[in-house]
């Protein structure tokens, strides 16, 4: 079984940056895709960045060149850099993990999830 807890959300200003993390537990985190979703108020959860156990990455259209997403397998982590933030990035974001080595978009593909974080951008 893994856990997964997020850390990092917060307000912040249109324009400014955020850096979420994702602790995870368990010894076989280094083998495993993890990816991060968001869901806005009213809307459902979608995909934002993945990366695999390699480290290949893939991120939605909407935050290429803005998200960074990284792991850490020695602390068993998977951070989200976020810059360049609008308003439209609002939302509670979640961290995802699956056993398997290949990233995927697919929500129903992931295994595991964090409680959420909440991320508020003010216009």
């Amino acid at each position: 079984q893994v856990q997964l807890v997020e850390s990092g959300g917060g307000l912040v200003q249109a324009g400014g940056s955020l850096r979420l993390s994702c602790a995870a537990s368990g010894r076989t985190f280094s083998s495993y895709a993890m990816g991060w979703f968001r869901q806005a108020p009213g809307k459902e959860r979608e995909f934002v960045a993945a990366i695999s156990w390699s480290g290949s990455t893939y991120y939605t259209d909407s935050v290429k060149g803005r998200f960074t997403i990284s792991r850490d397998n020695a602390k068993n982590t998977v951070d989200l850099q976020m810059n360049s933030l609008k308003s439209e990035d609002t939302a509670v974001y979640y961290c995802a993990g699956r056993a398997a080595r290949a990233l995927t978009t697919l929500y129903s593909a992931y295994d595991y999830w964090g409680q959420g974080t909440q991320v508020t951008v003010s216009s």
